[in-house]
């Protein structure tokens, strides 16, 4: 995967143009490396507000397991949405299809930064492959292989599959 650079190339607002997702699941915070067509490395910052922390234990505030993949997941979507240029705005959604061997190695806690990294592994058509991975402070929290595909409602198909169809190649 790439080096992680300081810097911040893409904030909350930018990420907010790329993906569907909104507060209280949107859950990266900043892109701080990418390599076109190869990876991408995010940063979510962990909080005690966040909502699911009351209930995700009470007397040892743990993030969820899913949670962590699904960050993991909004991270492949905005590699995909950098290469191929299709915005949140644009009607498709890339969904979350399938996870492949799934290991946790650590818990995430409140004041953890984590630091995803993934990588195109595949991309066959509107289907795309990934090897993904989740650490704290370079321990490793999570890693998987995550397959994600574009897709658009019923409603609108025709826009959203001209999107898809004909995605802009983003320099």
């Amino acid at each position: 995967m790439s080096k992680t650079i300081s810097n911040t190339l893409f904030d909350i607002r930018d990420i907010m143009g790329m993906l569907a997702h909104r507060s209280p699941f949107l859950l990266v915070d900043k892109v701080i490396a990418y390599d076109k067509g190869k990876s991408l490395t995010a940063i979510k910052n962990v909080t005690f507000n966040e909502p699911f922390f009351p209930g995700h234990f009470p007397q040892v505030p743990t993030m969820p397991g899913v949670l962590i993949l699904e960050s993991m997941a909004q991270t492949c979507g905005l590699l995909t949405s950098i290469d191929t240029g299709i915005k949140a705005d644009s009607g498709v959604i890339f969904y979350f299809a399938g996870i492949d061997d799934a290991r946790f190695k650590r818990i995430v806690v409140p004041g953890d930064t984590l630091t995803l990294e993934v990588a195109i592994d595949k991309v066959k058509r509107h289907l795309w492959k990934f090897k993904a991975k989740a650490s704290v402070d370079g321990e490793l929290a999570c890693e998987a292989t995550l397959i994600c595909v574009f897709k658009y409602p019923e409603k609108s198909p025709s826009a959203a599959q001209a999107a898809i169809e004909t995605p802009v190649q983003n320099a």
